[in-house]
């Protein structure tokens, strides 16, 4: 019997993409054929994955980023209210300006884990919430695009929404993220 080839940077685009599947197939198939994977190959990547996240006896979430992924490109001090926190980044070869962030809090419980630009990146400029595209921002660019932006609940655990008001109409929308990254504006 043959072991299963390791799990590494490649398996772990394909974990974010299989989330991302249920509101853009489109742009996750284009993504899965950049990756040279296949269905089957993003199927086992998700289950691997999940069977290390509830796993009993696992490593804990900061171990098992950090066995995944290799060592963070960056590691950056953060101060959330009076914690001392650390935020490690890692590139993502499909989306080379943004880079996987976990924040990490006193112990090295992880706090939050999702798809921030990269240090240097320019983020994009939006008068408008019709012009946000699947794919185009993170969470805290729209935040900061459309203040007060008001977050709200997500769907599910990798999921998250703001509600956002469009500045040249006065509607409210709703910005829907997976892993951090943006998925669509609802209602559509």
């Amino acid at each position: 019997m043959t072991a299963p080839a390791p799990f590494g940077p490649l398996q772990f685009q394909l974990v974010l993409l299989r989330r991302m599947a249920d509101h853009q197939p489109g742009l996750v198939e284009e993504a899965r054929h950049e990756l040279g994977a296949s269905l089957a190959d993003m199927r086992e990547a998700n289950r691997r994955w999940q069977a290390m996240v509830r796993a009993p006896r696992g490593r804990g979430a900061l171990n098992r980023y950090r066995s995944v992924l290799g060592v963070p490109e960056l590691t950056l001090p953060r101060r959330v209210g009076d914690l001392e926190c650390e935020a490690l980044l890692w590139p993502v070869p499909l989306w080379p300006d943004l880079r996987f962030e976990v924040m990490a809090g006193p112990g090295g419980a992880v706090w939050n884990e999702w798809l921030v630009r990269a240090p240097g990146a320019a983020a994009p400029e939006f008068t408008s919430v019709t012009e946000l595209r699947p794919w185009s921002c993170t969470v805290d660019e729209a935040a900061r695009a459309f203040p007060p932006a008001r977050p709200m609940e997500g769907s599910a655990p990798t999921r998250w929404s703001l509600a956002v008001t469009d500045r040249a109409s006065g509607r409210e929308r709703v910005a829907e993220f997976t892993w951090g990254l943006f998925q669509r504006l609802l209602p559509e």
